[in-house]
């Protein structure tokens, strides 16, 4: 059974949820704040009813989608794996939620590319035995650029496929995540692995490391 933990800060509608979710199969435990979720918990899927608490939880060992205002979609998407924004219908929400299990990794899915080591399951990034902190989005850019190390993704492919994005808005998300992940992987001893590719997108250079 899928273990998911809600944290939705109006009562009626964490009440309503809780039950037609458990009603649909899943395993939740519910809260009215991402500030009371158990340290220990290790859910399948967080559902987080409050986009800006996403600035002060705890990043969760697990995807997460983000239920709030219309206006909260860039921070949402910057953060999460999905953004929902509110009133939103109940079928649509379950149907995200498969969506998303479905191209998340299960856990203890280990990408090895040797002084590089990434636990997709329990989202670590290793470089020779240590770990390296990248946020939620840093990390599912590494992950889908590892997942297929010989290839050059195309801008739109990681906006489509790490962000959620179906229109090519002007945006420096994909640059400044990829800059921002070379720069931890150098202070690692990593240097030079996210090559940009001038006119196409990104790739991963791990033997040249």
């Amino acid at each position: 059974m899928t273990e998911l933990l809600l944290a939705e800060p109006e009562a009626a509608m964490r009440g309503f949820l809780e039950r037609q979710l458990r009603s649909d199969g899943f395993d939740v435990l519910a809260f009215p704040s991402p500030l009371a979720l158990p340290r220990a918990a290790r859910p399948d899927l967080f559902v987080l009813g409050d986009a800006e608490a996403l600035d002060q939880m705890r990043v969760p060992d697990c995807p997460v989608i983000v239920l709030g205002d219309r206006g909260d979609a860039v921070r949402a998407l910057e953060r999460a794996d999905d953004y929902l924004a509110r009133p939103f219908a109940y079928e649509e929400l379950v149907a995200r939620i498969h969506a998303v299990l479905r191209r998340c990794p299960p856990r203890s899915d280990l990408l090895d590319l040797g002084p590089l080591a990434i636990d997709r399951g329990a989202r670590r990034v290793i470089v020779r035995g240590r770990d390296v902190a990248l946020s939620l989005k840093e990390l599912a850019l590494l992950v889908k650029l590892a997942s297929d190390p010989d290839r050059v993704f195309s801008r739109e492919q990681l906006l489509r496929d790490v962000w959620g994005y179906r229109s090519w808005a002007p945006t420096r998300t994909v640059e400044s995540h990829a800059s921002r992940i070379r720069c931890k992987l150098a202070a690692a001893g990593l240097d030079g692995w996210v090559v940009n590719v001038w006119g196409v997108g990104y790739k991963l250079r791990p033997s040249e490391a």
